[in-house]
């Protein structure tokens, strides 16, 4: 196999660019509506915590498993491609549930493919772009992702106007859930490798203290960074009471925004990194969710106040999940990547978990100003420990680990 373009632009990144929009238009479709299709089923903010919190059990463990079956596993591109097409059955199969634990084991069957391809792709995307450029590569996937984003849920609109029912909108989304398959499958190059050294690779390699302490700041702060369902829910719950008409489509439109700003951040956000430092881009993103974080909190409770807010949210996430994996990418050799970027996966679902069964809980039993006000606690942090690690980093800017070769355990 020739040798591939080891520009940002190559058809790895771009396969998996459009995967991503694809199959986020399908997953966003469907999470648009899940709010009202809960609310229908008779549950609240805690029933919907909990199912978020459990999904991200499975997800996590997904995450880790992939990471470290990735250390020797030659197949990455169709195995990726699978756990497209096992997301997207599962998300289409909402259609026949009217009860929870159907629901619940649907949607944990769909989170634990979606983490396992998560580290698979995230690797193949580094060992097909040059280290100069991986800001770029994977703010080029992330915007990808943020586009299905805003496709899905302004699709989702459209077809309730059109009189769809939400079971209707659920099948809808088989469509480009598959075609996100269909995209790595026909767009996705994978290296030849040295079968042998492949198989000797550790599956839990050594990694360097820096990186550890790198993955503190990342679950610290993941504790804050509660799903973005609550987005929408917080959304409904400032409606007036009574709203009918275009003021329902609010909450999803509101939503569609900050996916809007969110993806058109990503690209401009691993650009920054790549020119101007990992280590403070990431800050300037954990800031940002500190300060989202705190703003839902503490500020007035009218729904005007959740625009600025969206749009803070949307920018920081964008950094978040960009310069994140960009900075695992640059610190980690490729011998040991695919355990690390595994490993980061998992902090970041660790901590989604907690955060979303917190929040939840906090919201029904207490309020938003605790709920949002103990995700700030947890993004501070995060910044404030993400902040020491770039310090004591060896470059000043979360650079490689100490120079060493990882060495196997």
């Amino acid at each position: 196999m020739s040798e591939p373009d080891r520009s940002w632009r190559n058809r790895t990144v771009l396969g998996y660019s459009l995967a991503s929009l694809l199959s986020d238009a399908s997953h966003e479709m469907a999470t648009a509506v899940l709010p009202l299709f809960l609310k229908n089923l008779g549950f609240g903010a805690a029933v919907l915590g909990l199912i978020e919190g459990v999904a991200d059990v499975v997800n996590s463990a997904a995450k880790w498993v992939a990471g470290s079956l990735g250390q020797r596993t030659r197949r990455k591109k169709m195995l990726t491609a699978a756990a497209y097409a096992v997301t997207t059955a599962c998300v289409g199969a909402f259609a026949f549930v009217t009860r929870v634990v159907p629901f619940l084991l649907l949607r944990c069957v769909a989170w634990a493919a979606r983490g396992f391809r998560g580290p698979l792709r995230d690797s193949l995307i580094a060992a097909s772009t040059d280290p100069s450029h991986y800001g770029k590569a994977y703010g080029l996937e992330r915007a990808g992702d943020m586009a299905g984003a805003v496709i899905g849920p302004l699709a989702a609109v459209a077809l309730l106007a059109a009189g769809t029912s939400l079971k209707g909108i659920f099948l809808w989304t088989l469509v480009p859930g598959l075609a996100a398959a269909l995209a790595v499958v026909l767009l996705v190059r994978e290296q030849a490798v040295d079968v042998t050294a492949l198989r000797q690779r550790p599956l839990r390699p050594s990694l360097p203290p820096g990186y550890w302490a790198f993955l503190g700041a990342v679950l610290l702060f993941g504790m804050g960074d509660f799903s973005r369902t609550f987005l929408i829910f917080e959304a409904a719950g400032r409606l007036p009471a009574g709203a009918t008409g275009a003021l329902v489509s609010v909450p999803v439109l509101l939503y569609v925004g900050h996916n809007l700003v969110s993806g058109l951040s990503t690209l401009p956000a691993g650009a920054l990194a790549d020119r101007w430092s990992y280590g403070r881009t990431l800050l300037l993103g954990y800031g940002l969710g500190s300060a989202f974080n705190l703003g839902l909190a503490f500020l007035p409770a009218g729904i005007g106040w959740l625009v600025p807010l969206f749009v803070i949210s949307g920018v920081y996430i964008a950094i978040e999940e960009t310069v994140e994996k960009a900075t695992a990418a640059r610190m980690i050799p490729e011998v040991a990547r695919s355990y690390a970027l595994g490993l980061l996966a998992t902090a970041n679902a660790v901590g989604d978990l907690v955060s979303s069964v917190l929040t939840g809980f906090l919201l029904d039993h207490l309020g938003r100003a605790w709920a949002y006000g103990a995700a700030g606690a947890f993004s501070v942090a995060g910044f404030l420990t993400l902040a020491v690690v770039v310090r004591r980093s060896p470059d000043g800017d979360l650079g490689g680990s100490d120079g060493q070769p990882i060495k196997p355990r």
